[in-house]
């Protein structure tokens, strides 16, 4: 069953086509409700582990979420993960704080359009080595 997008489109007046992906806790990744939401909307999923979505912080932590998947975060936490390693690169901006549903907990984040590659200018690249004399 795919998954709800109504209260978050309805919230931000967003359409489901602007999402590019969706994420979880690594455990959750291949259920049915998941992967066929992603199927759907043609989105990838991505499954983190709980160690490196604590490491996340976030709004509204859960004590409940902590004590069944050991991370105090899974849709605020998989959203807010960046997605650029770099640290000094922007960050996520948590633009829909986490919906609890019947079967789903959503949330949602903008995250920045990736650098444009450098500009390589005439005479920028690396310099072509001395041949050896023969």
């Amino acid at each position: 069953m795919p998954v709800n997008t109504q209260p978050a489109r309805r919230c931000r007046s967003t359409s489901s086509t602007a999402a590019r992906s969706a994420s979880t806790v690594a455990a959750r990744r291949d259920e049915a409700g998941i992967v066929a939401a992603g199927d759907h909307h043609r989105w990838p999923v991505a499954g983190y582990p709980p160690h490196r979505l604590a490491t996340v912080d976030v709004p509204h932590p859960s004590a409940v979420t902590r004590a069944a998947v050991g991370t105090p975060s899974v849709a605020e936490a998989a959203c807010l993960l960046p997605l650029d390693p770099d640290l000094a690169a922007p960050r996520p901006v948590l633009l829909l704080p986490k919906r609890t549903g019947h079967r789903a907990t959503l949330a949602v984040a903008r995250h920045p359009a990736p650098a444009p590659p450098p500009e390589r200018t005439p005479g920028s690249g690396p310099r072509p080595r001395p041949r050896a004399a023969p």
